[in-house]
Parts: C-alpha cells; sequence; structure tokens
C-alpha cells in the first residue's frame, strides 16, 4: 500500500552517534496519533504514520541492528494493545503478535521490511474490523472450522459444502464476501498454520510435517508455505529454536 501524501512531520535531526534515539523520538512522538488511527479505523492515515517512521529508520544509515528491531517490535507491540482496546479479539491479536515476532527475525533488507510493517499494520485493521462487522453466515463459521479441523486430509470444496448444508458454489461465494479469500486459499492457510504448530511443537521431518498437513510431497509443501509466510519451514523452525534460547 503506496502512499503519497506529503511528509508534514517536523523534521527530526539524526544524531550519527545514536541514530536510534531520533528514530524513538519519532516513534513516540507520532505514537497518540497512531493509537487514534487505529481507534477510529483510519487506515490511510495510520499507513502515512508508519511511512514516515521508515523515512527516518532509513536516514538512521544502513545498520540494522537488533535494537531497531527492538523498536518495531515495541510499535507492534502498543499498536496489539490499541487493536484489542478497539475491540479486536485478543486471543487473534496476541497470535498475530507472535507471528510478527518470528517474522520480524528474518527480515534483513529496507524494502521487505518496509513491506512486512505495512502488512502488520493492516492484519491489526482487519482484527478490529473483524469484531466491528457483523458475524459472518452459519454456513462460513461452519466451513471455516470444518477446515481447519481436517485441513490435512484430501478436503473438497464440494465435501465442504456437503458438510455445511449449501451448493459448493453458493459456498465459495459466501468464503470470498466474508473472508475475501477463496477456499483453496483458506485451505492452504489452515495447512501452513497447522504445520506452524508441528514445526514449533515436535522434531518431525518436513516430509513428515508435509504428509501430516496434507501436502502432497515436501517439495509443493516448501513452496506453499514460503509462499505464505515468506520464510522456509526450516528457517521458520531455527528462528523458533533461536527466540526460544
Amino acid at each position: 500500500m503506496r502512499d503519497d501524501s506529503p511528509n508534514d512531520f517536523p523534521p527530526i535531526s539524526v544524531d550519527p552517534q545514536n541514530p536510534h534515539d531520533s528514530i524513538r523520538q519519532l516513534y513516540l512522538y507520532k505514537e497518540p496519533e497512531l493509537l487514534a488511527c487505529i481507534q477510529r479505523g483510519d487506515r490511510r492515515e495510520a499507513i502515512r504514520i508508519i511511512n514516515l517512521i521508515l523515512v527516518h529508520i532509513y536516514s538512521a544509515g544502513q545498520e540494522r541492528s537488533d535494537y531497531l528491531k527492538g523498536l518495531l517490535l515495541e510499535l507492534i507491540v502498543m499498536m496489539s494493545r490499541a487493536a484489542v482496546d478497539a475491540g479486536a479479539s485478543q486471543t487473534e491479536v496476541l497470535g498475530l503478535r507472535f507471528k510478527h515476532l518470528t517474522e520480524l527475525a528474518s527480515l534483513e533488507d529496507d524494502e521487505l521490511l518496509a513491506a512486512w510493517l505495512r502488512k502488520v499494520v493492516l492484519k491489526i485493521f482487519a482484527a478490529v474490523e473483524k469484531q466491528r462487522s457483523p458475524e459472518p453466515p452459519a454456513p462460513v463459521l461452519k466451513a471455516l472450522a470444518h477446515i481447519r479441523a481436517h485441513a490435512s486430509t484430501s478436503l473438497t470444496r464440494e465435501t465442504v459444502a456437503a458438510q455445511v448444508g449449501v451448493s459448493p458454489a453458493h459456498l465459495a461465494r459466501l468464503l470470498k464476501e466474508s473472508t475475501g479469500l477463496s477456499f483453496t486459499d483458506l485451505l492452504r492457510e489452515a495447512r501452513v498454520e497447522r504445520a506452524c504448530d508441528l514445526l514449533a511443537r515436535t522434531d518431525l521431518t518436513m516430509a513428515a510435517i508435509a504428509a501430516e498437513c496434507g501436502f502432497c510431497d515436501q517439495s509443493y509443501f516448501t513452496h506453499v508455505f514460503q509462499d505464505l509466510k515468506k520464510v522456509t519451514p526450516g528457517a521458520y523452525r531455527e528462528k523458533l529454536k533461536q527466540l526460544g534460547s
């Protein structure tokens, strides 16, 4: 999501000796405004503020230290709390926060970092809006629960539709309207989330996890996992080990 609005933030000089202090000064200055954006559901203004913070991060030079990542994590934690205060599910937001932590640990490139931070902001807004929106139709809730519970099996749109009592075409339309995703996308996400759980809790091989999560082979599992998580399953497991050590 690109923002082309003018940068009206009063300039903060970056001390070459302590660049991260300048970034934190900016972030703390904009924090109340960012929290207000989350409370009122103003995505555009929130992204504009994030873009300003990113510009100042880049002005701090090439160093991408753990301390700098710590500041970004602090920003995410603050926004997560604001999202819960605005009505988002605490369970969902806490799950997102853990996911963000593991993703942030693997990022070094500026462009990936910027894209990641904007994506996190949008997910936080989505969590808030999900609670403010009417509850999805009963067939959608049943279908999502069935997909999560049976993601490791050979599920098809037809079998899930039969399970919830609607036609396959009607189910596809309901899922798209309620989640913005197709049946195939939802199934892939459910399988990858199951894989994340196994990577975190077990020492199963990648081939075993692929089979356990319903993927036809390890190669396709790795492809889908990397497409959704932007990291390979092996790297994901390694980052979890580092964070837990």
